[in-house]
């Protein structure tokens, strides 16, 4: 899903980038005011390594073609959406600058769509289902956010006019909710696994 450098406009790219920016800025200080920061930063961390390294990783797919997991929507569920979007930051500008994956001016829209979008989207859907059955929970807000960070990509390579909305629709979303689907049901064994190991994470504020 990442965006590379030269497909969308430079001054379209820097309108998301400020953006993407101004929105982080208002995250980082809703979490500096958090009594647990010692501990958040380290799972932060080790997520945010976790989320480099997940991405990066080439899976074969029934479909011939290759795919990667997001993780973002399992740091979503631990840590919280703002949390979670400084992780996605973080990931994406490593991956930007130490893998040549996504491109430095399109930063702001790979984090814009697979960091903040979709971290708010997976937390809404969570929190809204979470109290009726909580694998449910994960397999269905896991989805929504990849689901939503794919209509956000192909609204806004539709409108750099990168192709037909058409066409990048027929092709990104089936894909996309195959992907989606395999991570929810991923997130849940994850989610258990915890559960029965380290219950303190699961205990942590999600902000």
């Amino acid at each position: 899903m990442h965006i590379p450098d030269g497909l969308i406009p430079f001054d379209q790219a820097m309108i998301y980038l400020i953006a993407s920016l101004i929105i982080l800025s208002y995250f980082s200080f809703k979490l500096s005011r958090k009594a647990d920061m010692e501990k958040r930063l380290v799972l932060s961390g080790i997520l945010t390594a976790v989320a480099v390294v997940a991405t990066t990783i080439t899976i074969p797919s029934p479909i011939g073609i290759p795919m990667h997991f997001f993780v973002i929507p399992l740091v979503v569920i631990l840590l919280g959406p703002y949390n979670a979007s400084l992780v996605s930051f973080l990931a994406l500008l490593v991956q930007a600058l130490g893998f040549g994956m996504g491109g430095v001016t399109t930063l702001g829209i790979n984090v814009l769509d697979m960091g903040i979008i979709l971290s708010v989207v997976v937390y809404a859907v969570y929190v809204l289902l979470v109290n009726v059955n909580e694998d449910l929970a994960i397999v269905i807000s896991t989805m929504a956010g990849i689901l939503a960070a794919t209509m956000a990509q192909i609204l806004i390579l539709t409108f750099a006019k990168t192709t037909s909305f058409e066409v990048l629709l027929g092709s990104l979303l089936p894909y996309y909710l195959m992907i989606a689907v395999i991570e929810g049901v991923i997130n849940v064994i994850i989610i258990k696994f915890i559960s029965k190991t380290n219950r303190s994470i699961l205990e942590i504020e999600k902000v």
